[in-house]
């Protein structure tokens, strides 16, 4: 392990040095390259193991943000990527939670500097997480193929007491990898932030566009992914059999989606009001811009839309949060088993599906208030005092006009 150094995490100021590109070579569709434009060969060498084990292009472009992050913190405190020890780690990981994200210009006024924020705001649990578990893998890649330090600086936790491994088993129970990394936080279980239907309503009337509302209709009916909707094509589309044909982002495999019948209703609508503007052909995409140059409509795209009709709603909804909706709408549908929900999600394990099975937020809230309410009632009826003997009940309910 080299020297602890004593390093003003707070005040490093990481350049934004470096970027990750995209190639447009199936061989290597994505590169990482430093502040000079060169490819970094250790990243280039990790891609190609990812490839051959499968993974697509926007994983290897996922790993490749987190590998430049931890590149650029080490351009910045002048130490070499296979020099690297368990103190450049801690420090890495100190640093994503005390300096916080840098600031970057706004990308529709690239020269302009933006306001400086009055506190840093922390890299969330899931980044530092993700980070973590992508650059142990890449240290575990060169340490198996000998180009890298002698010892991983991002490892595995050691067990707290000197115990046999799943010593307090529960034999009834799956076992799990109980071991983490060392430097990863411990992520809190989340319940899904699912669109409460009254706001949703507000939203979709607040969309301009006969597109938008076709989108938004079947992102929450098909429970699809942003990414997945918006790789349909119109060879894909049956309204006869209400289905809508998609790629599954994880696996790349086609797979039809049952859709609401307004979706398709709104998807005709559509049509008519592009029709002639489009080019034709049956592998065309279904989604395009509303203005000219007409282009495929990207995932940003359809983000920023979404993202101003929730600001004219006054809610804080997000895309990602109508296939929440749509798994919360089926998985409450007692008709529907939820290895049904668990095929039109696409989710590999139903345990990723029972997650859905949690009650919302709202349904909590009113339940809780209506216990609270009926408490209340039953309270004050047992305050009424029972009329004292020789005193007739009717004459007590005239008199004090109880009911």
């Amino acid at each position: 392990m080299s020297e602890d150094v004593d390093r003003d995490l707070a005040r490093l100021s990481v350049p934004l040095v470096g970027a990750v590109e995209s190639t447009g070579d199936l061989c290597r569709p994505c590169r990482l390259v430093d502040a000079g434009g060169a490819p970094i060969a250790a990243v280039s060498a990790f891609f190609d193991e990812l490839q051959a084990a499968g993974r697509s292009a926007s994983t290897l472009r996922s790993y490749g943000m987190d590998l430049l992050r931890w590149f650029r913190f080490l351009w910045e405190i002048d130490v070499a990527w296979n020099r690297a020890s368990r103190v450049e780690a801690r420090d890495f990981a100190r640093w994503m939670l005390v300096s916080g994200k840098p600031q970057r210009s706004h990308w529709r006024r690239p020269g302009e500097s933006v306001k400086r924020r009055a506190k840093p705001v922390p890299y969330s649990p899931a980044v530092r997480a993700h980070t973590e578990t992508v650059l142990r893998r890449f240290y575990d890649f060169h340490l198996d193929t000998g180009t890298g330090p002698l010892l991983n600086p991002f490892p595995l936790e050691r067990p707290r007491r000197g115990g046999r491994a799943h010593a307090h088993h529960n034999p009834m129970e799956p076992h799990r990898n109980e071991r983490s990394g060392l430097f990863r936080p411990r992520l809190a279980s989340r319940i899904p932030r699912s669109i409460p239907d009254a706001k949703f309503n507000e939203i979709f009337a607040r969309l301009p566009s006969h597109r938008d509302r076709a989108l938004v209709a079947f992102y929450v009916s098909t429970g699809a992914r942003a990414s997945e909707l918006l790789s349909a094509l119109r060879s894909g589309v049956d309204p006869g059999r209400q289905v809508i044909t998609v790629i599954r982002k994880g696996s790349g495999a086609s797979q039809e989606l049952p859709a609401s019948t307004d979706a398709f209703v709104w998807l005709r609508l559509y049509e008519l009001e592009m029709q002639g503007r489009l080019p034709k052909g049956r592998s065309m995409p279904i989604w395009w811009t509303l203005r000219e140059p007409y282009r495929p409509l990207t995932y940003h795209a359809a983000h920023r839309m979404f993202e101003r009709a929730v600001r004219a709603a006054g809610s804080d909804a997000t895309l990602h949060g109508l296939r929440h909706t749509a798994a919360y709408r089926m998985a409450e549908d007692p008709n529907l088993p939820l290895t049904d929900v668990q095929f039109v999600l696409g989710h590999a394990l139903l345990t990723t599906t029972q997650i859905y099975l949690t009650p919302r937020k709202q349904e909590v809230i009113r339940r809780v208030l209506e216990h609270h309410e009926q408490q209340t009632r039953q309270a004050e009826r047992r305050a009424v005092p029972a009329p004292a003997p020789g005193y007739a009940p009717e004459t007590l309910q005239i008199l004090f006009g109880r009911s």
